[in-house]
């Protein structure tokens, strides 16, 4: 049987959540799918029971040596797709048993939407619900959204993306160059190409736990800067200013989080590298001033302005 999505799953080992994740995809509603494993050198109780996945005609595996880029992976799984569609799954998320389903017949009913994404759930490495979930804020951006995903309104993570196999190789797949925020980039690219569905319910559930690859931090400026200074000349003017714009405030939040960490030397030298593009904007100057203000101010200072700040935003959530 011809499968209607292809589902491109990267895995490095964490075979304990590995397991959850493709019961996940065993309990989808929708049945016609194909599940390629693009395995980045696992070990070999991993790759065991990647193996032992194999015996469904359904499962595809491919094994590749270790690069630790997850764009190359999912590009090596996206080169072998045969599906009309293409759905991305982390080795360590789940999906809702709708999910594909849903995703699938939003597309249908929606001709001018080549690209659906959902709603989600962050959970810890047990399965239950962030704290912090209950006061996220989310809002469903739908239709021509290049300025929601520039300015990251648009809420987009990777296992929530359903979308047409042409149009992702229309837009040429994942960047290669990119160790982080290579997703926001597709995504940047596919919403210059095709107005998106969304599906207002979190139909994904995206786990955070000690061994993220996004714990680098500093790769997600650096590879959110890339996308944003490379985009600026294949669209219009004013889309490049407002990409010039974001580029700006990504550098004062990289120079911030480094003052946050006591690392004044990256910090001076995030705010210099950025001076070239940024000084035009009032904003970038005083985010700058604050920012080396407060690195001069002591530690215990500081605490308590947080400390103080946090009081009055958990007084403004209860009235």
């Amino acid at each position: 049987m011809q499968p209607i999505v292809s589902i491109i799953l990267p895995t490095f080992g964490r075979l304990h959540y590995l397991r959850q994740t493709v019961a996940s995809v065993y309990a989808q509603s929708l049945r016609d799918w194909e599940l390629i494993v693009a395995d980045d050198g696992s070990d070999e109780e991993t790759r065991a029971y990647l193996r032992a996945l194999g015996a469904d005609p359904r499962v595809r595996l491919l094994w590749l040596p270790h690069s630790g880029v997850p764009a190359v992976v999912r590009n090596a799984a996206l080169r072998e797709a045969q599906a009309p569609y293409i759905a991305f799954l982390d080795s360590d998320d789940l999906w809702a048993a709708q999910k594909l389903q849903r995703q699938v017949e939003a597309l249908g009913e929606r001709s001018g939407c080549r690209w659906c994404y959902t709603a989600f759930l962050r959970i810890d490495a047990r399965g239950d619900p962030l704290p912090e979930e209950a006061e996220r804020p989310w809002v469903p951006h739908q239709g021509e959204i290049f300025a929601q995903v520039v300015t990251s309104s648009a809420s987009i993570r990777t296992p929530s993306v359903l979308a047409a196999r042409q149009l992702i190789a229309q837009a040429g797949g994942f960047d290669e160059a990119m160790r982080s925020a290579e997703d926001y980039d597709l995504w940047l690219r596919l919403a210059l190409l095709s107005d998106v569905a969304v599906i207002d319910e979190p139909l994904v559930y995206v786990r955070c736990h000690d061994d993220n690859h996004t714990r680098e931090w500093q790769s997600a400026f650096a590879g959110r800067d890339r996308f944003l200074r490379r985009h600026q000349q294949l669209v219009d003017p004013a889309r490049a200013a407002l990409m010039r714009a974001e580029r700006s405030r990504n550098a004062l939040q990289l120079a911030a989080t480094h003052a946050r960490l006591g690392a004044r030397g990256p910090m001076l030298r995030a705010l210099w590298e950025s001076l070239p593009y940024s000084w035009a904007y009032s904003r970038w100057w005083l985010g700058a001033l604050r920012i080396v203000l407060r690195s001069q101010l002591p530690a215990r200072v500081l605490e308590v302005y947080r400390e103080r700040r946090r009081g009055m935003r958990a007084a403004r959530s209860a009235r």
